[in-house]
């Protein structure tokens, strides 16, 4: 079984824009995250698509493996799509989140270790909640799961919904799953999703996932304790500074 790690990566971001170039410790974003998904021992191939040259330029001054590809891609997977039509005898492809810094290779190697199952076509991660306000908080997607652990939906929203109790009380009676977006798919399988139009359920909760599971595809989950921090706006450099000077 032959993995594909692609780092979807790209300059613009209405929140933090060219954040990939970003210095953290010496060190650029790409950088980090590219060295860190490296660590995996079960990716056979790490390789950064982007749409511009100024990253294109930095992943290649640390001598990492970079494609560039379309600007007119409206998600990471699209991206990654392209990039399997130059890879076609892996099995799996792996898309790694470029703006967490401090990935966990083994947290990788846990997903991809999900096609041992035959039956498995996407695979993505979740994380029991234990903060109420992860809840209620639209940013923090929550999905609710079958007894295979099969997602059966997605949402911004708190679900479940837990009928006849107080908000503050929901986490003493229910079980909730946030979603750790990290996706792993079959080859054959990511090459027909890109092929997907847009759904109108997909577009209401702006999860590109639910077009997936619209048009019938599973979605196994793995349960991790993980969690590292992102960047998405300028004040997270300092929370994952933190982090990684506390290691060191």
């Amino acid at each position: 079984m032959k993995v594909l790690g692609i780092i979807p990566s790209r300059y613009g971001s209405s929140r933090f824009p060219g954040k990939p170039l970003i210095d953290i410790d010496g060190k650029s974003m790409i950088q980090r995250v590219y060295e860190g998904a490296s660590k995996s021992e079960l990716i056979d191939k790490v390789i950064v698509a982007t749409d511009d040259d100024r990253i294109f330029q930095e992943v290649q001054s640390f001598g990492g493996e970079v494609a560039m590809t379309s600007p007119d891609h409206q998600s990471g997977t699209d991206r990654c799509g392209e990039v399997l039509k130059s890879f076609s005898d892996y099995d799996i492809v792996i898309n790694i989140q470029g703006d967490e810094p401090l990935i966990e290779a083994s947290q990788l190697d846990q997903l991809i270790g999900a096609f041992k199952n035959n039956e498995v076509q996407i695979a993505t991660i979740v994380k029991p909640i234990s903060n109420a306000e992860d809840i209620r908080n639209p940013n923090r997607i929550k999905v609710v799961l079958d007894n295979q652990k099969r997602a059966l939906y997605f949402s911004r929203s708190p679900i479940p919904h837990v009928a006849n109790t107080n908000h503050d009380q929901w986490l003493k009676s229910s079980i909730f799953f946030k979603h750790i977006g990290i996706y792993a798919w079959r080859s054959e399988v990511l090459n027909e999703l890109v092929q997907l139009e847009p759904t109108a359920l997909e577009k209401s909760e702006s999860l590109e996932q639910l077009r997936w599971l619209y048009h019938g595809y599973q979605v196994h989950t793995i349960e991790s304790d993980i969690e590292t921090p992102n960047i998405d706006v300028p004040e997270d450099v300092d929370k994952v500074l933190a982090v990684l000077l506390g290691k060191s």
